[in-house]
């Protein structure tokens, strides 16, 4: 009982989280374009007038997979949630392989993309979840890459023991230029993940309007932007830990690690035109995928 109920508090603190992030992430944008920008609670507004609306099934799509879909995304980044707030509320708490958990539930958001896209019967919905299955491909490679490069410097596949380790010889994106390479990748790994530019391409409303949202309204749209919200704050809060010595350092410190890692996604979504998928996948396994192969090397030779 206690278990699911602090699943239940670190999904509803990352789900506000992410929203506070997210109006962050509006304003910032709104400053660097010279406008005003959203009230804090504008992301709160959208979620909830969101939950009141009506949900519309297109007549081609496949039921069941279409209402799983957004769930199955929501669930996954749940699981995530409850493993990387223990590091954050419990620092050094953990159990054997949950860094391996945590890589493997942090795939499923975009797989749920995925489906929904192919389940709603959509040309335009398709068009974009094939281009979400081509970006993971892309990605993943490089992002499991900087993970074995923690796992190398720390020898451990526990978050608490990977902490440990960092309060103990330094936070490995700064005191190692394998974690500080590793990080720059993982940075560029989330900016995909999240679906921002320049890799908003399953999405890229200027070109197949919603993409694999095209189809989705109300209550089902709502997970979905839901699970994005939470993943703009549970990925940053992952790399704090993995690469940047958690957050047993302080409050202010810790905030000051978040606001950073927000700020950087965000002025590189500000500053950078949408790549093309073949761009994008060349991109990732072209230098990406070489500066977290040489991210490795150096771990292993204890750089």
């Amino acid at each position: 009982m206690t278990a699911l109920l602090f699943f239940v508090q670190a999904s509803v603190a990352a789900a506000i989280l992410g929203m506070i992030t997210s109006w962050y992430d509006r304003k910032l944008t709104a400053r660097v374009q010279w406008r005003v920008g959203p009230p804090f609670l504008q992301p709160f507004y959208d979620f909830i007038k969101l939950l009141g609306k009506e949900t519309i099934v297109p007549a081609a799509a496949s039921l069941r997979t279409f209402f799983l879909a957004p769930l199955f995304g929501l669930a996954s980044v749940c699981v995530v949630a409850a493993i990387v707030m223990r590091q954050v509320f419990f620092p050094g708490s953990s159990f054997v392989g949950d860094l391996i958990v945590a890589l493997y539930f942090l795939a499923m958001p975009p797989v749920g993309v995925i489906l929904g896209g192919f389940a709603s019967g959509n040309p335009l919905a398709s068009t974009g979840a094939a281009r979400e299955m081509k970006l993971i491909l892309a990605y993943e490679l490089p992002f499991i890459l900087a993970m074995i490069t923690v796992i190398i410097s720390t020898g451990s596949i526990e978050l608490g023991q990977i902490v440990l380790f960092q309060e103990t010889n330094g936070a490995l994106a700064l005191h190692t230029f394998s974690g500080a390479l590793a990080l720059i990748v993982s940075l560029l790994c989330m900016q995909a993940k999240l679906g921002f530019v320049p890799f908003d391409i399953a999405e890229a409303e200027t070109e197949i309007m919603a993409g694999t949202f095209i189809e989705y309204s109300g209550p089902l749209l709502a997970a979905f932007k839901l699970t994005k919200f939470m993943l703009f704050a549970v990925m940053p809060c992952f790399l704090i830990t993995v690469f940047m010595g958690g957050f047993s350092s302080g409050v202010l410190l810790s905030l000051v690690k978040y606001i950073v890692l927000v700020t950087l996604v965000v002025l590189i979504k500000n500053t950078n035109p949408r790549l093309r998928i073949d761009q994008a996948v060349r991109f990732f396994w072209g230098p990406v995928t070489a500066i977290a192969v040489l991210a490795v090397i150096l771990a292993c030779v204890g750089y």
